[in-house]
């Protein structure tokens, strides 16, 4: 689909929504254990309401079994005539939710939409209608997927801003790929493994290995299914582990306790911010830690994610920087650090 798609419009009165495919193209290509990519599909809805418009994005990553399709699909079931006010928050949003199983993406682009409409409405940045303090989020680190020594040495000198760095592993270049960095940076390294290891042998010997090179955390070691593995490894290793494709929804917290260390909360896959911030104050609650990630995004969902970044113990919001055509302004990320403007809603505008 083109970047140049109209928007689909529908008039529900109270509300209005219009929605149009947009396609990321990636400063890099993007290698992972499973697959790589040089574009991400979208979706950019707008949702506005007495005069203000409310700004949302669905991203679909293939890996979700989302499309620009689907979210369309999706987005066209929405039927917002029985709402009159976006302040009934929790029965629209569970309106949304019902709609379909799954589409946690799209559903976010409603949610975020939402969430911008209600702090413009309050004139008041959504961290604050929260009661958070942006100078309590994490420094973001920046991705370095599986790439060649040359290119891996390229994409860390790109990166000299950041205080840590997301490193994909998961390959059988793992310790080259850890190596090369060593070579050139003494940063410390948080390592993303996208269910790449298959043993618990392997997977606890990778950690302690890790752990020797200044590693933080692992994220997601071994496929999802292998809940025992997880657990044993949780048990053993000298460094955090943290559920990402192991962890969806609010649903799924409490039986991860005892799995993994922590979670990774994203927006595409909770369904957006009003859910994410009820699984970052559960996973709290089982003394689990809590990290906020992203998806290949613009600005506009980064923003959203960076709201309840204060909650967390590690924020990866680095999406917006690794594509070359974004169309909105907001949060910015100087030195590694994240900065939210004082702007009401989600704090975006349009380029």
């Amino acid at each position: 689909m083109s970047n140049q798609s109209e928007w689909i419009s529908k008039d529900f009165g109270a509300f209005k929504l219009r929605f149009r495919p947009y396609t990321l193209t990636l400063r890099h290509v993007f290698t992972v254990a499973s697959f790589s990519r040089s574009t991400t599909p979208v979706v950019l809805t707008e949702l506005e309401y007495d005069g203000i418009i409310g700004y949302g994005e669905a991203s679909m990553p293939p890996y979700l079994g989302e499309s620009q399709e689907s979210v369309l699909s999706f987005l066209n079931q929405i039927d917002l005539t029985g709402f009159n006010s976006p302040f009934q928050t929790e029965e629209l949003l569970h309106y949304i939710d019902q709609l379909a199983l799954k589409n946690t993406a799209a559903k976010a682009s409603i949610d975020i939409a939402l969430h911008d409409i209600l702090g413009k409405i309050m004139n008041q940045p959504y961290y604050k209608i929260w009661g958070l303090n942006p100078n309590l989020i994490p420094p973001t680190s920046y991705t370095i997927g599986i790439d060649t020594e040359e290119m891996i040495r390229q994409k860390v000198a790109e990166a000299d801003q950041f205080k840590i760095l997301k490193v994909k592993l998961g390959l059988d270049t793992d310790k080259m790929i850890i190596d090369t960095i060593r070579q050139v940076t003494d940063r410390p390294l948080c390592a993303d493994v996208n269910q790449g290891w298959k043993t618990r042998e392997e997977a606890l010997e990778m950690a302690h290995w890790l752990a020797e090179r200044n590693v933080s955390f692992l994220e997601q070691p071994m496929p999802k299914e292998q809940i025992d593995d997880n657990a044993w490894l949780t048990e053993h290793s000298p460094i955090p582990t943290i559920a990402d494709e192991g962890c969806q929804r609010l649903v799924d917290v409490p039986a991860l306790k005892g799995v993994y260390s922590g979670i990774n909360i994203k927006l595409m896959k909770c369904t957006g911010m009003r859910e994410a911030k009820q699984m970052a104050e559960l996973a709290r609650s089982l003394e689990m830690k809590v990290m906020i990630g992203c998806m290949t995004e613009t600005t506009c969902a980064i923003s959203a994610a960076a709201q309840l970044a204060p909650l967390t113990d590690w924020a990866d919001l680095d999406g917006a920087l690794l594509i070359g055509n974004d169309i909105y302004d907001g949060m910015t990320v100087v030195n590694g650090n994240c900065l939210l403007p004082d702007r009401p809603g989600i704090g975006i505008l349009r380029k």
